[in-house]
């Protein structure tokens, strides 16, 4: 398997990696790539305690892609088990539907985690989510302790003994698993996207629209905007009656200019005549 894939190749490496650490099954849970591709992952997994999954196993795929781990794997539930519908792609913050959730220091051991974490979660409408009832899940996971798998063989024989312990890095992994359970998966670029356009198409009217929108937009200025006070309301007076006003006052400077000349030229006259009577 080594020969038939670049060693250089990161992705090549970490799943590599992966595959070391997981050779052993867990009483929780194995997983293995397969014989013929790396990229390809058979998951087995035992139904959490206490819940309606009790007592049941489970058999599922990861598909990986050449960028991983940058980014998630898509994961697909082969077992009827009243959570997740059958060879369907299912929406998790740990798979690509949700790619700005990812991280890369995830692996398929915290995604396996994760799964069985989320199991007793209410679907909600997710993409490939179910919500039986208690009782067709309970039965279920009966049937499901003799389900096959073509490619695996019997899944039960796939785990190991409930006996057996978890590692350091498998108590690590469960941490993570909690952590993604709690997180709340971010909006996807899609779906911002959308809503960008949709909220683009809603401000953009069309010709015939855009006045009578201008014109609801004035009235409501119009209506929303404070009534005017005396105080504040000093009106302009028409143009004409500011010309007027105008000339009046040129005429009145005319007016009192005459008078005040009348007045000067009597003065003026009065004082020749005196003289000239003085002289007699």
């Amino acid at each position: 398997m080594e020969q038939s894939y670049n060693l250089r190749s990161p992705a090549v490496k970490r799943l590599m990696k992966e595959a070391r650490e997981m050779r052993e099954a867990t009483s929780e849970y194995s997983a293995k790539p397969l014989d013929d591709n790396l990229f390809e992952w058979h998951f087995t997994f035992r139904g959490p305690a206490d819940s309606d999954f009790d007592g049941g196993y489970y058999h599922g795929r990861i598909i990986l892609p050449p960028e991983y781990p940058m980014k998630p794997p898509s994961i697909l539930l082969l077992t009827p088990n009243g959570r997740f519908e059958l060879n369907k792609k299912i929406c998790l913050s740990i798979s690509g539907y949700h790619p700005e959730s990812w991280q890369p220091s995830w692996s398929i051991r915290t995604a396996i985690l994760a799964i069985i974490g989320f199991m007793p979660t209410k679907g909600e409408g997710a993409i490939g989510a179910l919500d039986y009832t208690p009782e067709e899940r309970k039965k279920l996971a009966k049937q499901s302790m003799n389900a096959s798998c073509p490619t695996c063989g019997a899944i039960k024989n796939l785990l190991a003994s409930e006996t057996s312990k978890s590692g350091v890095d498998d108590q690590k992994d469960k941490e993570l698993a909690k952590q993604i359970m709690f997180a709340k998966p971010k909006a996807s670029q899609s779906s911002t996207s959308e809503e960008k356009t949709n909220s683009e198409e809603q401000q953009t009217s069309t010709p015939d629209e855009g006045p009578r929108h201008r014109a609801q937009s004035t009235s409501n200025e119009t209506q929303n905007s404070p009534a005017p006070t005396q105080q504040n309301v000093q009106p302009n007076p028409p143009r004409h009656i500011q010309q007027r006003n105008d000339s009046s006052s040129l005429m009145l400077i005319v007016v009192l200019a005459a008078a005040i000349a009348l007045l000067l030229f009597r003065r003026l006259d009065r004082m020749f005549n005196l003289s000239d009577l003085g002289s007699l």
